[in-house]
């Protein structure tokens, strides 16, 4: 299974949450709302989950082995430095942009 897409859907600039992504995998199947998080001074992903009665979370789908969530992993964090980077440089253009106009 290769991976084919990787989209950061939204970029959070406060707490430890600091995207969520869509996953594409053999241009067939999508997973929505894997989220990056930064704590304890390093990067990882927590898939996505829906809270069970008792309150506590479970994955709706998850990879089955260390393997396949490394690859993975390494994956969406090196897409979301990608994606950040030019995400600010837009940012930047909008600024500036607005500055000019004043």
């Amino acid at each position: 299974m290769q991976i084919t897409d990787i989209k950061i859907r939204k970029f959070f600039d406060e707490g430890p949450m600091k995207a969520v992504v869509s996953v594409t995998f053999d241009d067939a199947l999508a997973v929505h709302d894997i989220k990056v998080i930064y704590a304890r001074e390093r990067f990882f992903i927590v898939m996505p989950s829906r809270k069970n009665p008792d309150g506590t979370y479970r994955d709706i789908v998850h990879p089955i082995n260390a393997s396949f969530r490394s690859e993975l992993e390494t994956a969406v964090i090196d897409a979301y430095h990608v994606q950040l980077i030019a995400h600010e440089q837009d940012m930047l253009e909008e600024y500036a942009d607005s500055a000019a106009l004043i």
